[in-house]
């Protein structure tokens, strides 16, 4: 008998890892250019209550697809299933070699600045360097804590999947509590002013924001993309679908309810902010503070820094395990289906998770980080996974179609009409991707397509394809 995966993944822990992957530091920092966007508290606070209602819209879709197919691998699943095995492999070798381990070297590389403040810089102090004097690569300390926060979240994820979940658990309460605490300490511990929501951000310095999106329909849709990032995350835990107790009620539970709790959470912190500070002062922020800090120090006065530098890490340090708990599960479906290295589809038979795929895929994130590439890789990919999130979302009316007698424990609401405002929204983003960026989109096309040869090969060589695990 084969060895699977097990749900071992209730509604808190699934739920718990929706909050986890979502917050990270965009409601600590996107304040300020949010403000030089739009100018005003209110339409700054607009913003996040639009994001996020697109962001439940995309919830309420992705709910119906995976209570319909509660396996590992989750958009993956669905973009095979509705267009086929080579869509679903893109979709894969760009998560994974891209966009997914990019993410994670970047988490990790978060994680070890915001350490290095607490440290008072010690970390960065430490620099030595490798290789002939006319191409020596420098790293430092904070290459060092990446690689060993990769280490760390790689090794507890490989134990039992309820054992990430309960600790996906503790580090959302925490990340709850962080922004909670945040905004009741401005709200009810510092000097506010209601008044602050009737003034403009007019004349502020805004740093690094281009006089091209700020103000009208241009600064709109630029602060909608600084909130969707913040807001970015929710869909990954239909990753671990094959792992989720009774997933065709828990898991549009976990997508919908973490989407809710994080949007209230988020409105209550920009409002909390406009409170304490004026509009002016929060556009005014350098780029290398945070609104979060400014807020903090009207009622923790000079330590606020050292406070916030550390929440913060903790903040990402919990994205970072989420993230690489659910991210693995995408190229162990593909395995399982002959589309990727085939030992990457074994399973311990200690713990029952993948843990090869966890290796690698931890192995291929810490060349990124001394690669010092991440960032670049996933601005690229931005334009090829806003793609696969549209035929993500269009799957839904694919299975409609195809399959309409289909067993659907839970139904979009308000379908048609949710899915194709998430539709059109993230159309909108591609166009705007491919109009503004053409460089960009061009080279994450090229990065997506650079997986067809990869693809022909193991469609040839794979032996009858196993199917991914429903954990049961």
């Amino acid at each position: 008998m084969s060895i699977t995966l097990v749900r071992g993944l209730g509604l808190l822990a699934a739920t718990a890892m929706v909050i986890g992957d979502v917050i990270g530091t965009g409601v600590f920092l996107k304040a300020r250019v949010m403000t030089c966007n739009v100018g005003t508290p209110g339409l700054v606070i607009a913003v996040w209550v639009v994001g996020g209602l697109l962001s439940l819209a995309g919830a309420l879709t992705y709910a119906e697809l995976a209570a319909m197919m509660p396996r590992a691998g989750g958009e993956y699943v669905f973009i095979r299933e509705a267009y086929g095995r080579v869509w679903g492999f893109l979709y894969g070798w760009t998560r994974f070699f891209v966009s997914g381990t990019g993410g994670l070297a970047g988490l990790a590389a978060g994680f070890a600045i915001f350490l290095n403040i607490v440290s008072g810089g010690a970390l960065r102090s430490h620099a030595f360097s490798i290789g002939p004097s006319a191409h020596q690569l420098s790293y430092d300390g904070l290459h060092a804590v990446a690689i060993g926060a990769i280490a760390i979240v790689t090794l507890v994820n490989c134990a039992a999947v309820a054992v990430g979940g309960r600790i996906a658990a503790v580090l959302a309460t925490l990340k709850v509590a962080l922004v909670s605490g945040v905004g009741f300490g401005a709200m009810f511990l510092a000097r506010g002013d209601w008044a602050h929501f009737a003034m403009t951000g007019a004349g502020a310095a805004c740093d690094g924001v281009a006089a091209a999106a700020r103000g009208g329909l241009a600064g709109f849709g630029a602060a909608m993309l600084g909130a969707l990032w913040a807001y970015n995350g929710w869909n990954e835990v239909t990753y671990a679908a094959g792992e989720v107790k009774e997933p065709k009620r828990n898991l549009p539970r976990a997508i919908i309810g973490g989407i809710a709790i994080i949007a209230a959470l988020y409105v209550f912190a920009n409002v909390a902010y406009f409170h304490v500070l004026t509009p002016a002062a929060v556009a005014g922020i350098p780029q290398s503070s945070s609104v979060a800090t400014e807020a903090v120090t009207r009622f923790l006065g000079a330590s606020a820094a050292i406070v916030m530098a550390g929440a913060l890490a903790m903040s990402i340090f919990g994205s970072l395990q989420v993230s690489a708990l659910l991210s693995a599960r995408v190229p162990y479906a593909m395995a399982c289906d002959g589309l990727f290295f085939a030992g990457l589809a074994r399973v311990s038979p200690r713990s029952r998770v993948p843990i090869r795929a966890l290796v690698v895929q931890s192995a291929w994130a810490v060349v990124l980080v001394l690669s010092g590439s991440y960032d670049t890789l996933t601005d690229y990919a931005i334009f090829a996974i806003l793609i696969f999130v549209a035929l993500a979302t269009a799957s839904v009316f694919v299975f409609r179609r195809r399959m309409p007698d289909a067993d659907r424990p839970y139904r979009t609401w308000g379908y048609p009409i949710v899915p194709a405002l998430f539709m059109l929204v993230a159309g909108w983003l591609v166009i705007n991707t491919l109009l503004t960026t053409p460089g960009r989109a061009l080279a994450g096309l090229g990065l997506m397509a650079a997986g067809l040869p990869f693809y022909w090969y193991w469609a040839r060589s794979a032996v009858s394809p196993a199917l991914p695990e429903t954990g049961v």
